[in-house]
């Protein structure tokens, strides 16, 4: 029976709090990582201290490249893979769309679109029961600013998670036939590095007094909602989102 869940992104924040609670509910991990080694492998530890598999690959999956020697790698060292969280993305400096370039719509397309979609199309190829797979799973993080558009902030980021939730639902109807399930969550205000990312390292406490929850999220509670969406407890859930962002 597959038992592996690939995480990409799984260095930190929601990546690696889904890959500690994935080996804490008895999964075997692959913790995917662009530039943060150490980070990813002290994910690892924490995994394997929990008696679980865990498999540690650097790959840039906003190249194909990137994204063949991962799945190779799963499939060389843990075997069938039960789920797929694509949530590796980035986001840039906070700015207006009229000082947006070509340079950094690239960027932010190939790590937040291309990447997820190319991560998609391997997980297909091997869960799907039309290529001779068991079924499987696979979890998209987006985010509220899919709905929320950014303004002022970063809409190429919003426009790019909009493209993820478009995907997901396209690709649930697609394969849902095939055992596979496709589901979306949407954080929104979560305490990770990537505001840092964006030129805000305090933009969570800046924003929470005005959410309807008056509080910024934890990476954990989107990492509860991931694993739901992967688990048997969703066995009837496809093409569905879960929002997760104080009720804004």
């Amino acid at each position: 029976m597959a038992n592996t869940i690939l995480v990409t992104g799984g260095s930190r924040g929601i990546g690696a709090a889904t890959a500690r609670l994935a080996a804490e509910r008895g999964f075997d991990v692959c913790i995917n990582y662009n530039r943060s080694a150490d980070s990813a492998e002290r994910v690892a530890r924490d995994c394997r201290d929990l008696g679980r598999r865990a498999l540690v690959v650097q790959a840039d999956v906003s190249a194909e490249s990137g994204v063949l020697r991962l799945f190779d790698a799963v499939d060389r060292e843990l075997g069938p893979l039960f789920g797929v969280v694509n949530n590796a993305g980035i986001l840039e400096t906070q700015t207006r769309v009229d000082s947006i370039g070509a340079d950094r719509l690239g960027r932010v397309m190939a790590a937040n679109v291309i990447g997820p979609f190319l991560c998609a199309r391997e997980a297909v190829k091997r869960m799907s029961t039309k290529h001779g797979g068991a079924g499987g799973s696979i979890v998209n993080v987006s985010s509220v600013a899919s709905r929320l558009g950014s303004p002022d902030e970063y809409v190429d980021y919003a426009a790019s998670k909009g493209a993820i939730d478009a995907m997901t639902i396209g690709l649930s109807k697609e394969v849902a036939g095939e055992g596979i399930r496709v589901n979306a969550v949407r954080p929104g205000f979560i305490y990770t590095d990537i505001h840092a990312s964006g030129g805000e390292p305090g933009r969570v406490d800046r924003v929470a007094s005005g959410l309807p929850m008056k509080r910024g999220g934890r990476p954990e509670e989107v990492a509860e909602a991931i694993m739901w969406l992967l688990s048997d407890a969703a066995s009837y859930v496809t093409g569905t989102f879960i929002d997760l962002a104080g009720g804004r």
